[in-house]
């Protein structure tokens, strides 16, 4: 039997719990990257979804964003996400044929509010999606390359 909850209450409990938080969703790590990402400044405490689990029934309100939002978008893995008042930044991580590595996500963060493949904005009971760079497009500008 399916139990189902207000997407409306969900969004809401998701962006009490979430709001000024990163998520990282992934399928799984190749060997050695989850050590390499806990080595990180701030041990990278992101939230960590792993999509090969099932959503429980009813959703959790991370599961409901997770799976069914984002879900949807069909992002290459692992992907971050960025969660603001009323909006959700995505980027995925793939560098390549992998993810790229852990050291990268800090860049990628620092420039998610100009450089994301989705933009997620809080409307009614879901999200209006507005695409963002391509996502063949995932290159990172350091800034210290950059000429003042």
């Amino acid at each position: 039997m399916s139990t189902s909850l207000s997407p409306i209450l969900l969004k809401q409990q998701f962006f009490a719990r979430f709001t000024g938080r990163h998520i990282l969703a992934h399928a799984g790590f190749p060997p050695g990257y989850l050590a390499e990402l806990l080595k990180q400044p701030g041990g990278a405490g992101y939230f960590r979804v792993d999509l090969r689990i099932p959503p429980s029934n009813p959703p959790s309100p991370l599961e409901w964003v997770i799976h069914q939002q984002l879900g949807a978008l069909e992002l290459p893995v692992p992907y971050f996400v960025q969660v603001s008042e009323d909006s959700l930044y995505v980027r995925h991580l793939v560098q390549g044929e992998g993810p790229g590595h852990p050291s990268e996500i800090l860049w990628m963060r620092d420039s998610l509010g100009d450089r994301y493949h989705y933009l997620l904005r809080s409307q009614g009971p879901t999200f209006q999606v507005v695409p963002g760079m391509p996502l063949d497009d995932n290159r990172i500008d350091y800034d210290f390359f950059n000429e003042s």
